[in-house]
């Protein structure tokens, strides 16, 4: 029920023991005085206010609302801030988010846009030239030929993607999602009253979908197909030769589209190579690319992301933007054209972040292999890890309890090694844990060896 403020009280100077409130009523005649409510006028006062307060407010909610679950990495990021500000040296390895700064030129670029006054509104789109320099990069580094009007700018890839799925699904529709998923995936499917269908891989695959389980479900209800290549939370990249088998089920299906999520594109490991899903034959009229600058170029907090699609595509996601948000940040679209100048897949800028992740998911994967009953699948870009601690469910722990599952053992190291990490069934793989390496590599040392006290204390329950 709704809360009012009710009238207070004050004291008056006269001797009666009439009530006083501090709203006056009138001025009595002649007199230039105020006067204030008597007795029965204040009880019709407080039975008008009784009434009030007797209707119940509506507090219902959309359930397209309801039915959405709150991002489990922003809860236990915004918990592991919480515990280090009440002095808890908690190590935080949940968010998805570069410890590096923006590149300076790039920096430089959004103050130069300050001071140069390139402070106002921009199109709905974003600025002719960051759609040009867009259509440019997809040319050059991705083989696909877009135009300025084909492009959307937003705020944030995730906006991108938002927008995407509202734009083309319909109550009904069906949006094939592989797990381990980004945990927002799902929750966009809701939000447009489509139905996530969850498609799951297996450790023993690199966590890649294979085509056959793609096949097994596609229906006349099926809408969009989800693929992250690099992958968040798994880190597995799709090999070329796998899309083309994926696309050639895709071709099958004319209602069917792709949503290809690459906004990790340029964290990559060699021999890995990230392959557009909208280069392969006949899947360009189909795909919807994402990407962004959050990620590559450590640009998390300008908010900045963008599509390419088809024309058609493009005009309805952009109709939302227009009555959302309307266009992205004229300063952030200033440093995301700076950020695109920066040379092929970024430059020299990009390429020494990326050696520094590869440094770190080496000394990662190393550390962890030497863990009992742990499994791991190298990733092979973005800067996760996905690790199967399964083997260890069940477990009992001398004043914890019993480990049953990934939120336990996540809540069990925070507890124990003052580390916070996501728990797999945020990702629709509870077997596993998310990692995330965008840390310095001294943090990461030091995480590693609180989680190898911690697990020390774990024996698992079944042979390995």
């Amino acid at each position: 029920m709704a809360s009012f403020s009710s009238v207070s009280a004050s004291s008056s100077s006269s001797s009666s023991t009439t009530p006083s409130f501090t709203l006056p009523t009138k001025t009595s005649p002649g007199t230039g005085s105020v006067s204030f409510p008597r007795a029965r006028e204040s009880r019709k006062c407080g039975a008008r206010m009784a009434t009030v307060r007797a209707l119940a407010v509506d507090t219902t909610i959309s359930p397209r609302v309801s039915a959405l679950r709150p991002s489990k990495t922003m809860a236990i990021t915004d918990q592991a801030t919480a515990l280090r500000q009440a002095g808890v040296p908690v190590i935080g390895l949940a968010a998805g988010e570069p410890d590096f700064d923006t590149p300076t030129v790039i920096a430089e670029a959004g103050m130069n846009a300050i001071r140069d006054g390139a402070t106002r509104y921009t199109p709905n789109a974003g600025t002719l030239e960051l759609r040009k320099a867009i259509c440019k990069k997809l040319q050059e580094e991705n083989g696909l030929s877009y135009t300025p009007d084909q492009v959307l700018v937003s705020n944030g890839a995730k906006q991108c993607i938002t927008q995407a799925v509202l734009a083309v699904c319909s109550p009904g529709d069906e949006v094939l999602i592989p797990a381990p998923y980004w945990v927002s995936y799902p929750e966009m499917a809701r939000l447009a009253g489509a139905t996530p269908v969850i498609l799951p891989t297996s450790i023993s695959d690199n966590y890649l979908l294979r085509p056959e389980s793609l096949a097994s479900v596609i229906n006349e209800n099926s809408r969009i197909l989800i693929l992250c290549s690099p992958s968040n939370p798994t880190g597995s990249v799709y090999p070329k030769e796998l899309l083309e088998e994926i696309a050639a089920i895709v071709r099958k299906h004319p209602r069917l589209l792709v949503l290809s999520d690459e906004i990790y594109e340029h964290i990559i490991y060699q021999p890995a190579k990230h392959t557009s899903f909208a280069s392969l034959p006949g899947m360009w009229e189909r795909t919807l690319t994402i990407n962004g600058f959050s990620k590559a170029f450590a640009m998390t907090g300008w908010r900045l992301g963008y599509l390419a699609a088809p024309k058609h595509f493009v005009s309805a996601c952009g109709k939302i933007q227009s009555q959302y948000t309307s266009g992205a940040s004229s300063i952030s679209q200033k440093a995301g054209l700076a950020a695109l100048n920066l040379g092929y897949a970024g430059g020299e800028a990009v390429s020494t972040m990326v050696k520094a992740f590869q440094e770190r998911r080496d000394y990662l994967v190393r550390s962890f292999g030497e863990l009992s009953g742990v499994k791991i699948s190298e990733p092979q870009g973005a800067f996760y890890l996905f690790i199967d601690f399964s083997s260890y469910y069940g477990s009992e722990v001398e004043g914890f309890g019993t480990i049953k599952d990934s939120e336990s053992l996540c809540m069990f190291l925070l507890e124990k090694a003052q580390v916070a990490l996501v728990p797999g069934d945020a990702f629709g793989d509870d077997k596993g844990v998310r990692i995330s390496y965008a840390a310095a590599m001294s943090t990461l040392e030091t995480a590693m060896g609180k989680i190898k006290e911690a697990m020390a204390l774990l024996r698992p329950p079944v042979a390995v």
